[in-house]
């Protein structure tokens, strides 16, 4: 079992390896892990973990609210998670590498960053400026099949795609080459269709990329089936999520 210790990013969204994470950092616990990776050479990794929260606050409340209005705001690396982090997110995450960090005048950062590998989280620390964890690193094993589930797989998202663009408009897809290795294509698609987080967190956790795409195909039917007949709805990016306001 490969472990490594990182720093931990929770976030109300699910990051897999191979998509793009845009990120804007305001909170002082995540300006200390920035400042941190700025320590690190440029030629080496400034990575980190992202998990999704199961149960949280992704922004720790910085004025008294609801329903006590005298109440002090959280403070500290935990502050929104409760009183045992590790129970408030989710067990698989994945390693985030930041290719770009850029301090803005305020102190904030712009920070993008790329998925690498899926982890466990096997404990959490709550002792420094901000959460770090112990994870285990999870292999991709391919299943069987995955191959011809990745064909089936892409063709089912070609005609996602076309019923989100609208009938008599252009396939997002145009012009455009998808990949065909299938764990790439498990990953991909498991981000760009529009899924709530408990089931892209189920996508993550496969335990293999055959069972992720036999998953994505029964999704992708479905997804389809019921907007066959609603209006055309605005497309994302296949390879970034929305940016987190952290």
């Amino acid at each position: 079992m490969t472990t490594v210790r990182l720093p931990l990013f929770p976030l109300n969204s699910v990051l897999f390896p191979g998509l793009v994470l845009p990120l804007n950092i305001f909170e002082e616990r995540y300006r200390a892990l920035m400042r941190d990776l700025l320590k690190i050479p440029e030629d080496e990794p400034r990575r980190f973990a992202v998990v999704a929260i199961r149960d949280g606050h992704e922004v720790a409340p910085s004025a008294p609210g609801m329903p006590d209005p005298t109440a002090l705001p959280e403070r500290g690396p935990a502050a929104g998670f409760g009183t045992d982090p590790a129970k408030a997110f989710h067990a698989v995450g994945c390693i985030a590498d930041a290719a770009t960090i850029r301090e803005r005048a305020d102190g904030s950062f712009e920070v993008l960053a790329t998925g690498t590998t899926r982890v466990r989280v096997l404990s959490v620390d709550t002792s420094g400026p901000y959460l770090t964890a112990e994870l285990e690193e999870l292999p991709e094993e391919q299943g069987d099949e995955a191959g011809a589930l990745a064909e089936g797989v892409l063709r089912a998202f070609r005609q996602y795609q076309k019923r989100l663009a609208g009938a008599r408009e252009r396939s997002l897809s145009a012009g455009a080459d998808l990949p065909d290795e299938p764990a790439v294509v498990s990953y991909l698609v498991a981000a760009a269709v529009m899924l709530d987080t408990p089931t892209k967190q189920r996508l993550l956790q496969a335990p293999d990329t055959a069972s992720r795409l036999r998953d994505e195909l029964k999704l992708l039917r479905s997804e389809t089936a019921i907007i066959r007949n609603l209006p055309s709805l605005p497309a994302t990016e296949l390879t970034r999520t929305p940016t987190s306001m952290n």
